[in-house]
C-alpha cells in the first residue's frame, strides 16, 4: 500500500475511534467533557482548512479509483475476449483490479466515516444541550399556573373556531 493509502487507513481507524467514543452509551456527566475533548481541537480554524483540505485529497483518490477500476474492468474483459492471452496477464490484471478496488473502498468509507463521525457529534452535542436544558426547568410548576396556562389556550381556541367560522360565512 502506498504512503498516502496509508495515510487515508490511519484517518480511516482514527475515525472510528472518535466515532466509538461518541456512540458509547455514557452517562451524560462523563459525555460532555469526553466529547469536548475530543471536539476542542478541531474547532480551531487551521485545523479545520487542514481537514477540508485533506478530505478533498481523499475526494480526489476515490475519483481517481473509480477511473482506476473502470479501466481495469474494461482492460480485463478485453484480455478475456482477446484469445491466446495467458493466464499469467490475466492474474496480473485481475491483482491490479483487487489493489484498485481495495484502495476505491478504502477512500469511500473514510469520506462516509467522516461526514458520520460530524453529524453524530451534532447529535450527541444537541442531546446534550436538551438534557442540560430539561435540568434546568423547574420540575414543579404550581397546578394554578398550570390551569392558567391551559384557560388561555381555550380561551385563544375558541376565538380561532369564531374568527374562522365568520371566514366561512364570508366565503
Amino acid at each position: 500500500m502506498t504512503l498516502y493509502y496509508t495515510f487515508v487507513f490511519g484517518i480511516l481507524a482514527f475515525e472510528m475511534v472518535m466515532f466509538l467514543l461518541l456512540a458509547l452509551p455514557i452517562p451524560s456527566k462523563y459525555r460532555k467533557p469526553v466529547t469536548m475533548a475530543l471536539i476542542r481541537p478541531f474547532r480551531l480554524t487551521q485545523v479545520q482548512v487542514a481537514i477540508k483540505c485533506i478530505l478533498g485529497f481523499i475526494l480526489l483518490l476515490f475519483v481517481d479509483t473509480i477511473n482506476r477500476v473502470y479501466s481495469i474492468n474494461t482492460e480485463l474483459a478485453q484480455t478475456s475476449i482477446a484469445a491466446g492471452v495467458g493466464v499469467s496477464d490475466r492474474n496480473e490484471v485481475q491483482s491490479r483490479k483487487f489493489y484498485a478496488q481495495r484502495n476505491m473502498y478504502l477512500t469511500g468509507i473514510t469520506l462516509f466515516l467522516t461526514f458520520t463521525v460530524f453529524r453524530t457529534y451534532g447529535l450527541v452535542w444537541e442531546l446534550l444541550e436538551l438534557k442540560e436544558k430539561y435540568r434546568n426547568e423547574p420540575e414543579n410548576m404550581d397546578v394554578n399556573d398550570l390551569k392558567k396556562q391551559i384557560a388561555d389556550a381555550d380561551k385563544e381556541i375558541e376565538s380561532l373556531k369564531e374568527r374562522a367560522e365568520s371566514l366561512q360565512v364570508e366565503m
